[in-house]
């Protein structure tokens, strides 16, 4: 510090009382690094080092100057005359109080930070948190609209679901023998590349899967992979990705969606399908419905090459699997979208 180069050298003559009950002695008062030396005259022998950044003057504006070497050390006292010093050991006592950092200043950088912290959770982590949270908290009512909004957009490009009404109980069946009570198969009057999974729980189907199909195993098939990506990505959670997280706090504080939250969604998921579940995840799928995995993999490639791991660990490789429907039942189904 530039304060302390310029009176290392400094000297002067004061008057010492270690305690209250010393006797007072004369000593050499010398500015050290950042230190006030006390030295006794006689011997040259140091007796305190105060350091300068404690040093609390005692009685500001009078004279003798009166110094301590700490606010809470008053037993220990020093008196100074010489102006030269005692200009000295405020001047540098304002420079190193000057090089300490600003208490507000810092309390402003501290809240500016911590500011910049909540701004960050606040734009990364907040509006992925809501949505997640708002997909967790969906009752099973408000998933089946928002299914409902969504098949609506895709119906706008391929046409409504078919309703045949003679294959209406085959179709509920269908869907109840792969997974279960109050999941749903939709077919569309068009060629799908794949069977899409919504929010409901609603299986969308391109009529091409069962219209000239010999047997249900491969709509099945497709619907269990869409079933495993669903069970892998939650389709209400994508959904509400796609709306964002203004339109996914909607839906938590008003119980719906507005109207278009979710345009262009269903374009979308026809357009850009999600990435197929691995192997594994399907084929325990495939075991628990109770439906070889051969079929839908000769479907997908009829060389078997591209999904051999399907096809060698079908579980119903030795055993014969129960029909999923009936001959009648199944003729029925193939004809829903039939005028």
């Amino acid at each position: 510090m530039t304060a302390l180069n310029q009176y290392q050298r400094l000297e002067a003559v004061g008057t010492w009382r270690e305690t209250p009950k010393s006797q007072r002695r004369d000593v050499i008062v010398s500015v050290g690094d950042a230190t006030l030396v006390l030295t006794d005259p006689r011997s040259d022998i140091p007796l305190a080092h105060w350091s300068l950044p404690a040093v609390v003057r005692l009685n500001p504006g009078k004279r003798p100057a009166l110094y301590s070497p700490g606010a809470g050390d008053v037993d220990e006292k020093l008196e100074v005359e010489d102006d030269l010093m005692i200009a000295a050991i405020e001047k540098v006592h304002r420079a190193i109080d000057a090089s300490r950092p600003n208490s507000g200043r810092m309390r402003a950088s501290l809240l500016l930070s911590l500011g910049a912290v909540c701004l960050f959770a606040a734009v990364i982590w907040l509006p992925p948190a809501i949505v997640n949270h708002a997909a967790q908290v969906a009752p099973p009512a408000q998933r089946s609209e928002i299914g409902q909004m969504i098949l609506g957009e895709i119906e706008q490009i391929t046409g409504n679901a078919c309703q045949r009404p003679a294959a209406s109980a085959a179709a509920r069946d269908f869907a109840e023998r792969l997974l279960g009570p109050g999941h749903r198969v939709a077919v569309l009057p068009t060629k799908l590349d794949e069977a899409i999974r919504l929010p409901g729980p609603v299986t969308v189907i391109g009529s091409d899967l069962i219209s000239g199909q010999h047997s249900p195993e491969v709509a099945a098939g497709y619907i269990l992979a869409a079933e495993a990506i669903a069970r892998r990505d939650d389709p209400l959670f994508t959904a509400l990705r796609f709306a964002g997280p203004r339109a996914a706090f909607h839906l938590l504080t008003s119980g719906d969606l507005t109207r278009d939250a979710l345009d262009g969604y269903g374009e979308r998921l026809l357009k850009s399908p999600p990435a197929p579940a691995d192997d594994e995840r399907l084929l325990k799928l495939f075991e628990q419905a109770g439906v070889s995995s051969v079929p839908y993999a000769r479907a997908l490639d009829p060389t078997g090459e591209a999904t051999l791991g399907l096809i060698e660990a079908d579980p119903f490789r030795t055993a014969l699997p129960a029909a999923l429907l009936d001959d009648r039942e199944w003729v029925a189904l193939q004809q829903i979208c039939d005028e």
